[in-house]
């Protein structure tokens, strides 16, 4: 035991103190710190005088005697706390830099000074400090514990048992709070080169050793570390028991106690051995904490139990054990009444009860989420479980006015009723399932329509709980999808009472839906007026319903009953309900689109046994055409809507219920081909009105093939003639001739002689008699084309069809003959359409007005949490602008839009139907070409819209014809994609210089939004083409497509597709989009492997590929050369684009995934080339040995990832980026004091990890709704450290 050193004597017994100190020196540095801190605080202080005392304490640093003199201004309680904060600096810096360095001795003797200053803090001590002390002890337990430190736990247990002193203990509590952080969630180097050690004597000091020998009886025996039997968890669950019977509300030293408990018990739950908390008693004492009288203490207890209970992977008998009691009324009730006594009030805001009551709500489900996995072993006895009870709390929650309260336990009713036993109990529940199905039913309104400014309480916590707007659509959209799969689940388990009641309140809402609203204004007219929102809500029920009711008749089909009278009965009665419906007379347009999808819906799902009825829907929408107003714009466009959506139902009809249709085919032919020659149709409708026909006979199942191809060829012969038409072809054949096609030339002289370019708002100069008549021309000429009827018939021809179906082999048949008349003047239409956005091509304009070819044809579009206003008051400007030079503008980019994204569905349509598209062999240059040759001229949001046609033509292109078609198409697509994404953020970067104000500071938002979205795009198209899971298919098999490199491999082994590839996946690093920044990490990192060891020559076989992989990692598709080159880039340009991110302020929260990229790639080509090491070793203050050391650790096989990526931070320890926030503060090391003293956690934030994932779009792979059946559950793959305590079994 060390004695008591005094001033100038360094001294301790038994050991050499590192560099002891001598009086004359003290007297010379000790005034020197005091002095520098003086003038570094002081508000008097020049900036010259604060960097050069700043430069001083820094400097003192590197003393021998620093440490010394640290523990010297430490221990001495008459210095004030800036000093003795500085002064623990000095041990800090001294531990982490010099350890290494120091003799057993010296190391001893710093140990020794920080374990002095361990026993002597006080309650008189600023909480900062203590907690610095309890990070200098974590400091050297990081380095030496478990190793040549063996008494650690016996001296925290002295500590703790300093009588009558809770500052020690929660001095205690902060080491072990912090030791935990580091070893299991922290990214420290010199815990990862420990971290076997480390983490098994955490395990060993923390947990009860009867537990451990319990849980693993021939565990390999560690080094003696611990002190007593009990374990810590068991010292603290008794602390915590102590604290909670007193008063918390008034005793601060109990309440402080309690709070660094908690802490210390929210770190262990995530990893603790589940027979260790109920060993200990750990869960009673936390919920204890949940009835006390402070909401400090409540919200630290809620926290601690979230960590447990958030672990998904619960055996049985831990279920038991940790779960079941918990469903006892006893805390059934408790949870109850903390969440009545958590509801706020919305006029009067109570943070830290809403935040209890969001975070209960998540940990509630947890708990509810076991029933789904465990519910086969779930005890009967009322006694200990009150399941009725527990019902009851989650339909409360569910029940809450936020929504964000609610959605939790809204996912967890999913999973519930979806599993095969428990469902159907709940169903049987009247209480619950009818209270469930009303909310759910209720919240199936669009919150996003409703006026902000809406005194409902929902409305007004929803504002709270979302930063923006399109956050907000995307939470609501989530929320929306989980209460319709409730609606559709309650529906399939109880069909016919929750039908009856579905449908009779819609009914009840329809037949009374002005009564609190005023009748329709068409000069007042609007989209979201509460009628047409309270319809789609009932909608939107039904539609769910009708889900439910199909698979419930699913089920019967299975059984054999799908004629059993329940089903008939249940089939006449929606069918007499539709019948009213039909009955039913509304004025509003948007309404009767709502009721047209519903009587469609019902025909091709319930219904669609029923000839009769679909023939009365197929009337209703024959007739139902009403008449625009002109003069009402914004009706007119909602009856716009309502004729688009007749068009798009019939079609509806004729795909899914062709069989019943073909019966009354001639009537409907006759009655079509009187409305086509009466001449009131306009193009879009006629073409819908033939394609419904078309349709019929296509998807018809009891005509034969030859029959189909008689009729079916009669429509598309006018089609092969318009494109062999000789005016079109010469048309084509040149730029000018487009544009005269177009009337794009006409277009160009007027704006030229009106000098629009002088004009500034384009919006408020009317049209003359001429322009208006230029529109109606530009317009008219569309019509002429054959793009719309060409893309209409293929669509057809194509959508919902899959090969191997009798109507895909049928549509090959048809079209057989057309593509190579349609496939040349289509790719003129496209290069000329791409070409007429280079205002070169723009050669009626003359040279000064060339630069407003870009402001004609930027497109216009509503941008939700940017745009001014509405979206209905956007379309509403939109409308009013249409006869000024603004809408004449609109008419001209729109010709050419019209032009170019009917190119792109027509290509996509024609990629549907395989080889007659693919296999043309002289095809794939020029389709390059007409697809990318001129697309640098479009804007980035038309941008995003050619790469999904790129998508397209790559996930349908048949595997064996690969090689012939995508290298010209893939090569074309990265270097466009790596030229205008980089000059777009250069632009943006540029544009940010400048300040900007008002409408220009909107654009500016505007077009880094559509930025940001194009990068996401080209990211997600690029994450996809290398997804490592993707496979070779054909049309969803496999066979016989072993022998070819999947897509991955297609473009990592080609020199002309890496190459641009890479180029751009290493620019996307340093765009300043975070998101694409890690998606394009982890794709690299994905993609590093590939290279570290490849064949010379590529086998034609698969089963090589896969036995080589297994044996030792070799890619045989990647020739060696290629990835020679590829590895060298990496190793160069991508490790110095992490570097310079990691380096940029913007990128704070990436650096750890830049740094585990640069970790793989040293790892893995270290063996074949120093050039990563090379750059590494170039920058400043990097040591050549320092990185000779950290590749020796990170290749080593003992060394995790996570340790790979710690060694990489603390090599680049120096050139990190810090966040704006922190920017300008006082190193700590020189002694800033942190903001907060509270002894609580830093680390919670308002927002949670689930209510995030909430604001997200959902994962396309995730099963999260989706019941167990029996149980079981997969284990969260976020839960890491769930059983590490199975280090033990290594």
């Amino acid at each position: 035991m060390a004695a008591q050193p005094t001033n100038g004597d360094t001294g301790f017994a038994g050991h050499a103190a590192p560099h002891a100190t001598n009086g004359a020196h003290d007297a010379e540095v000790l005034p020197q710190i005091r002095q520098a801190l003086d003038v570094v605080y002081s508000p008097h202080s020049s900036n010259d005088e604060r960097q050069y005392a700043q430069g001083l304490l820094e400097n003192i640093k590197d003393f021998a005697e620093a440490p010394a003199h640290g523990y010297q201004l430490a221990a001495d309680k008459s210095q004030s706390p800036v000093v003795r904060h500085y002064a623990l600096s000095l041990l800090d810096h001294a531990i982490k830099h010099k350890w290494t360095k120091y003799t057993t001795p010296e190391a001893a003797a710093l140990r020794d000074w920080v374990l002095q200053l361990s026993r002597d803090v006080a309650k008189g001590d600023p909480v900062y400090l203590r907690n610095k002390i309890a990070q200098l002890w974590v400091e050297i337990a990081k380095r030496s514990w478990a190793t040549e430190w063996m008494d650690m736990d016996a001296l925290l247990v002295q500590i703790w048992q300093a009588p009558d002193s809770a500052v020690h203990k929660e001095f205690v509590l902060t080491v072990l709070e912090t030791l935990s952080d580091e070893i299991f969630v922290g990214d420290d180097m010199v815990v990862h080169l420990r971290e076997r050690v480390l983490s098994k004597a955490s395990v060993e000091i923390i947990t009860p050793a009867a537990v451990l020998l319990e849980a693993h009886p021939n565990r390999e025996a560690g080094p003696p570390v611990r002190s007593g039997d009990e374990g810590w968890l068991a010292r603290i669950v008794e602390l915590l028991q102590h604290c909670l019977s007193g008063d918390v509300q008034n005793n601060e030293e109990l309440r402080s106690c309690a709070l660094r408990a908690f802490a210390v018990l929210y770190s262990l739950m995530p990893w603790v051995i589940p027979k260790a908390v109920t060993v200990t008693g750990a869960v009673p004492v936390m919920c204890e904490g949940l009835r006390a009288s402070h909401v400090d203490v409540q919200k630290a207890s809620l926290e601690a139990l979230h960590a447990l209970y958030s672990r998904t992977s619960f055996t049985e008998q831990e279920f038991r054990e940790l779960v079941v009691p918990l469903l006892h009324a006893r805390y059934v009730t408790l949870f109850r009444q903390l969440l009545e006594w958590s509801v706020v009030d919305v006029d009067d805001l109570d943070d830290d009860k809403y935040q209890l009551s969001k975070k209960l709500s998540e940990f509630i489900s947890y708990l509810a989420n076991y029933l789904d996995r465990r519910y086969a072993v779930l005890p009967t006895d009322q006694s200990e479980v009150d399941l009725m009870s527990f019902l009851h709390l989650l339909l409360l929650i569910t029940q809450n006015q936020s929504l964000l309260v609610s959605i939790p336990v809204l996912v967890t009713w999913c999973r519930l009723l979806n599993h095969a036993k428990l469902g159907p109990d709940i169903a049987a529940t009247g209480s619950v399932i009818g209270p469930l199905l009303e909310l759910c039913s209720a919240r199936l309104i669009r919150y996003e329509s409703l006026p902000e400014d809406s005194e409902n309480p929902t409305i007004r916590l929803l504002l709270e709980d979302t930063d923006t707007l399109p956050e907000r659509h995307m939470f609501l959209g989530n929320y929306r999808r989980y209460a319709s799969q409730v609606v559709e689940t309650i529906v399939n388990l109880k069909v016919e009472d929750a039908m009856t009641h579905i449908l009779g309140q819609t009914e009840n809402v329809l037949t009374h839906l002005y009564d609190d609203s005023p009748p329709l204004d068409m000069a007042n007219y609007s989209k979201v007026s509460q009628p047409v929102l309270r319809v789609d809500a009932r909608a939107t029920v039904i539609e769910a319903a009708l889900k439910g009711c199909s698979k419930w008749r699913t089920s019967l089909r299975r059984d054999g009953k799908q004629d059993s009278d329940e089903a008939v009965s249940l089939e006449k009665n929606l069918e007499t309900w539709c019948n009213r419906l039909l009955e039913m007379r509304f004025e509003d347009p948007l309404i009767r689109k709502r009721i047209l999808q519903l009587l469609v819906a019902f025909s091709t799902s319930v219904l669609d046994r029923n000839p009769s009825f679909m023939l009365k829907v197929l009337e209703h929408i024959l007739v139902t055409w009403p008449a625009t107003y002109p003069e009402h714009k914004v009706y007119s466009d909602a009856i716009k809507d309502l004729q688009a959506e007749s068009m798009v139902e019939l079609q509806r009809l004729a795909v899914k219920m062709p069989d019943h249709l073909i019966d009354v085919y001639d009537q409907i032919e006759t009655k079509v081909n009187e409305m086509v020659s009466s001449g009131t149709l306009d193009e879009k409708r006629q073409i819908s009105y033939q394609t419904f026909l078309f349709t019929i006979v296509h998807r018809c199942r009891r005509l034969d093939q030859n029959t189909k191809v008689g009729k079916l060829q009669a429509f598309l012969d006018p089609i092969g003639t318009q494109w062999q038409d000789p005016q079109l072809k010469q048309c084509l054949s040149s730029h000018d001739g487009f544009s005269e096609l177009m009337g794009l030339d006409k277009a160009q002289e007027y704006v030229a002689r009106k000098r629009i370019h002088e004009i500034q708002d384009w919006g408020s100069i009317e049209l003359d008699d001429e322009g208006k008549a230029l529109q109606d021309e530009l317009e008219a000429r569309q019509t002429r084309l054959p793009l719309r009827i060409t893309k209409s018939f293929l669509t057809c021809s194509v959508d919902k069809v899959e090969k191997g179906q009798d109507a895909y082999q049928l549509s090959a048949i048809l079209w057989q003959d057309c593509f190579p008349i349609i496939l040349p003047e289509l790719l003129n239409f496209l290069s000329h359409a791409h070409a007429s956005h280079s205002p070169e091509n723009w050669k009626v304009l003359p040279p000064e007005m060339k630069t407003i070819v870009g402001r004609i044809l930027t497109d216009r579009f509503w941008q939700s949490g940017i745009s001014e206003g509405s979206k209905e008051d956007f379309y509403a400007r939109v409308l009013g602008k249409k006869h000024t030079f603004e809408g004449l503008a609109s008419t001209i980019r729109g010709s050419i839009r019209y032009v170019r994204e009917s190119c792109y569905a027509i290509i996509y349509c024609m990629t549907r139907l395989d080889t007659q598209f693919y296999g043309f062999s002289e095809l794939p240059d020029p389709l390059a070409r007409a697809v990318l040759a001129d697309a640098s001229s479009l804007s980035a949001h038309q941008l995003i819209n050619l790469l999904n046609l790129i998508r397209f033509l790559v996930d349908n292109c048949p595997v064996p014809l690969r090689d012939h078609f995508l290298p010209p198409i893939l090569e074309a697509c990265f270097r466009q994609l790596d030229a205008r994404v980089n000059d777009e953020w250069t632009r943006q970067g540029q544009s940010q210089v400048v300040d900007s104000a008002g409408d220009e500071l909107t654009e500016e938002m505007k077009n880094e939004s559509i930025l940001r979205q194009l990068t996401y795009t080209s990211v997600m198209l690029v994450a996809d083409f290398l997804d490592p899971a993707r496979k070779n298919k054909d049309h969803g098999s496999t066979e016989g497509l072993d022998k070819y490199p999947s897509l991955r491999n297609f473009c990592l082994m080609r020199s002309s597709i890496v190459e641009p590839l890479l180029v751009f996946c290493t620019r996307v690093i340093g765009v300043k989009d975070t998101r694409c920044c890690s998606i394009m990490v982890r794709v690299l990192k994905s993609v590093v492997p590939e290279f570290g060891s490849v064949h010379s020559t590529a086998p034609r076989s698969m089963e090589t590929d896969k036995s080589s992989e297994a044996g030792n990692g070799v890619n045989p598709w990647l020739p060696a050369e290629t990835a020679s080159a590829v590895r060298e880039y990496i190793s160069r340009d991508v490790v110095m684009a992490c570097i310079t991110s990691l380096h940029d302020p913007h990128f704070v929260e990436q650096q750890k995934e830049l740094a585990g990229l640069i970790a793989t790639i040293v790892t893995c080509y270290s063996h074949l080339s120093t050039t990563a090491r090379d750059v590494l070793v170039s920058l400043p203050n990097i040591k050549l040995a320092d990185v000779y050391k950290g590749i020796e650790i990170m290749t080593s096989k003992d060394t995790s990832s996570r340790g790979q990526r710690a060694v990489i931070l603390e090599l680049l320890r120096s050139l990190k980026g810090v966040s704006v926030s922190e920017m300008g503060k006082l190193s700590k090391s020189v002694g800033a004091l942190p903001s907060s003293s509270l002894p609580t956690s830093s680390r919670k934030t308002t927002r949670s990890m689930m209510a995030q994932k909430f604001m997200t779009a959902p994962d396309a792979t995730s099963h999260a709704t989706t019941g167990g059946g029996g149980g079981g559950g997969d284990p969260d793959p976020n839960n890491a450290l769930d059983g590490l305590a199975g280090l033990f079994e290594m």
